[in-house]
């Protein structure tokens, strides 16, 4: 019988060469994430896995699995520990070796394979590690398939059977990166930098960008796991000033970011200026329901309100619904409510059908960046973002907060929201027009400005997001007062970055 995970272990000793050491705050909403060895032990991820393969059992899903490992000194490790629980619970392994996570997502399709277990830490810094799973594609788990899961490992309910099979897949690169050629090349020649931040994307990006006819300037794309200038996440502004010198020193069209597993990309402009993810997501609509009458777009709770005042879309006739932040949550909505697009301000875009598959990839958004500005010849990457309506919008700010608190500060920030409305309350000078609750409180005034507070799902922080469709000033207002009411609670810290 494999041995209960503990909490207490402590590297270089004894127990921690007998015992599985598993901390439970690596349990996320929609994945897992851990410090290695510090949190998270290779006995650990035996017990994941083992754990795994019993849910995958008990749920009466057939128990296939792909696997793949990113890029970093350990993760070829973690994942074969995690593979030998895998097959020790009667699991069929189809390991397809580094990887990006959209083309682990890929594989489940081409080789028609339920399940997945992608090993990475995505952008986090190095030393942390985790695994995105899913058992029903192109979907991953949210928090009911989390919560089993960590009942079932940290009580000791797995359950080994016997029928574990391993097979290991040579060329799922060369499938992956194949679809993205089987396609017309641009008419339009882009020179574009594709930056990636020495991650993982780095082995893939630039021969897919050159695939369909872009001149690629390469930006950071040498495999380094130390991550020798900033940790590949293009919402980093760290990341993103660098790509905008690229761009300017380059001449280029565009310049295109991709974090650290290549499920997300960032944009700069041609003129150097970066653009937040969801302002992409809103000109990507433009042109995409320029396409398609009607379409239904989701995007998260962070996103900008363009998506429901801009003219363009309400001309073309698009939709768009506010959703739960978060991969997984975002993933789900968008195919649960047949939408076209998912967009995400973190840079995850869901691409349905027939667009894409319905998962998150950093390539396919390039992609479609690409075939934007194929599609508009007369048209820089910066006119069309001018084009937009204007707006003032705020960084994604991430005040400290541990989390065991974070939850719990922001319920009471949603009270006192939900309070002030109920009330006819004013807020920065304004009538409160709207509250989304689905995701932390998303407060809208009469103008159109809100601002966002949530609990970050994968880090011990708040997110906070703030605009305005009509000022600066206006925009600075809802944030001293979002600013105010977290600063009643001393357990919330400093930002990572102001507005």
């Amino acid at each position: 019988m494999f041995p209960k995970p503990r909490a207490d272990l402590k590297p270089n000793t004894a127990d921690f060469e007998r015992f599985p050491l598993v901390k439970p705050t690596g349990f996320r909403e929609y994945d897992a994430r851990w410090l290695f060895p510090e949190d998270i032990n290779l006995m650990g991820l035996n017990a994941i896995g083992l754990g795994l393969a019993t849910l995958v059992h008990q749920r009466g899903r057939p128990c296939r699995f792909v696997v793949g490992h990113d890029f970093r000194s350990y993760s070829a490790s973690v994942k074969q520990a995690l593979v030998t629980g895998l097959l020790a619970g009667g699991a069929e392994v189809y390991d397809i070796g580094l990887a990006l996570s959209p083309m682990a997502y890929f594989a489940q399709f081409a080789l028609d394979v339920e399940c997945v277990a992608m090993v990475t830490a995505s952008h986090n810094d190095n030393g942390w590690t985790g695994i995105k799973m899913g058992m029903a594609r192109p979907l991953t788990f949210g928090p009911d398939e989390m919560t089993a899961l960590k009942d079932i490992v940290l009580n000791g309910k797995m359950e080994a059977r016997g029928g574990g099979k391993y097979t290991f897949v040579s060329d799922m690169a060369e499938r992956y990166i194949k679809t993205f050629s089987d396609r017309e090349p641009l008419k339009r020649r882009l020179k574009v930098v594709a930056a990636c931040g020495n991650g993982t994307a780095g082995a893939f990006a630039p021969q897919i960008l050159r695939s369909i006819g872009c001149d690629v300037v390469e930006l950071d794309c040498t495999l380094d796991y130390t991550f020798p200038r900033y940790n590949p996440n293009p919402e980093d502004m760290e990341m993103l000033h660098a790509i905008s010198e690229a761009v300017v020193k380059n001449k280029a069209d565009v310049g295109l970011g991709f974090d650290g597993d290549g499920d997300r990309c960032g944009v700069v402009d041609n003129e150097g200026h970066e653009i937040f993810a969801d302002k992409v997501g809103v000109m990507l609509a433009r042109d995409i329901s320029s396409n398609h009458a009607n379409s239904v777009f989701v995007a998260d709770v962070k996103s900008t309100g363009l998506f429901v005042t801009d003219p363009v879309l309400q001309k073309n006739g698009a939709k768009t619904l506010y959703w739960k932040t978060g991969h997984s949550y975002m993933k789900r909505y968008t195919h649960e409510q047949k939408a076209l697009v998912g967009f995400e301000k973190s840079g995850h875009f869901f691409f349905q059908p027939p667009l894409g598959r319905g998962y998150d990839d950093g390539l396919v958004a390039a992609l479609a960046v690409c075939d934007m500005l194929d599609r508009n010849p007369g048209k820089s990457m910066a006119d069309l973002k001018n084009d937009l309506p204007k707006t003032w919008q705020s960084p994604t700010m991430s005040p400290h907060c541990a989390d065991e608190k974070k939850y719990g500060i922001v319920d009471k920030i949603v009270a006192q929201y939900e309070g002030a409305a109920k009330k006819g309350e004013r807020i920065a000078g304004q009538g409160i027009r709207d509250l989304v609750t689905v995701n932390g409180v998303r407060v809208t005034l009469d103008d159109g400005t809100w601002g966002l507070v949530r609990a970050s799902s994968n880090k011990p922080e708040l997110v906070v997001v703030v605009e305005s469709p009509v000022s600066e000033a206006n925009m600075r207002a809802i944030f001293a007062d979002i600013d105010a009411r977290l600063r009643q609670f001393p357990e919330v810290g400093a930002y990572n970055q102001k507005i």
